[in-house]
């Protein structure tokens, strides 16, 4: 069971500030990321959940700015640290957000305490063995793809969980393990996909925000 008290006590914590649409949210996220990593094997699990990737700010930006219908069920997959999900559900969507990492899903827990967001469903997902009930009008993420074996029980979940009217909005950086990705894609769903430019100081980051619906 979680509580913020066991929360506070188990981690060191800093927080970082966003705001999106003019409203102001706070995240926790590690202070270090050592206790996460395998020291004899960095690449092994490495902690990417532990920071706020810039699509995923692309992504909150996007169902912010969209107006929610309470009877639309959506799904986010690879939440993270629940930026996507908390801001989503704050401006009215119904979201249920899944991580498999149980830290990822313990800062998630901790940031919808601090942004009074109680009305946001979190829960554990394993990608491979999913057990959620029901389907999803909307099948969410970002930077959710990183190795090509996920790639199938990635499409799965899809076929498993949208709704056959649905849609899925995945945002993701430009880089061939995605590209790759989504043109296998394309063997099963239509897909829109639109190109955006993230200009952090002097460095821009390119990603792919692609609207896929069944054929």
């Amino acid at each position: 069971m979680f509580s913020m008290e066991s929360f506070q006590k188990e981690y060191e914590t800093d927080t970082v500030d966003v705001v999106v649409r003019e409203r102001k949210f706070s995240f926790f996220v590690p202070k270090s990321l050592d206790r996460f990593i395998d020291p004899e094997n960095v690449s092994n699990n490495f902690p990417l959940w532990a920071k706020i990737w810039e699509p995923c700010l692309i992504l909150a930006d996007y169902f912010a700015s969209m107006p929610a219908n309470p009877e639309k069920r959506f799904l986010e997959i690879g939440g993270g640290l629940g930026l996507v999900g908390i801001v989503a559900s704050s401006f009215g969507h119904k979201v249920t957000m899944t991580e498999y990492n149980h830290d990822a899903l313990n800062f998630a827990k901790a940031s919808t305490h601090i942004n009074d967001c109680s009305n946001l469903e979190i829960m554990e997902l394993d990608w491979n063995k999913p057990e959620l009930k029901g389907t999803f009008d909307r099948i969410i993420g970002s930077e959710i793809i990183y190795k090509e074996e996920s790639f199938y029980p990635i499409l799965r979940l899809f076929r498993t969980y949208l709704k056959k009217d649905g849609e899925i909005m995945l945002v993701e950086r430009l880089k061939k393990t995605n590209m790759e990705f989504f043109r296998q894609m394309s063997e099963h769903f239509n897909i829109k996909a639109q190109k955006k430019i993230i200009r952090n100081g002097s460095d821009e980051i390119h990603v792919m925000m692609c609207g896929m619906t069944f054929d």
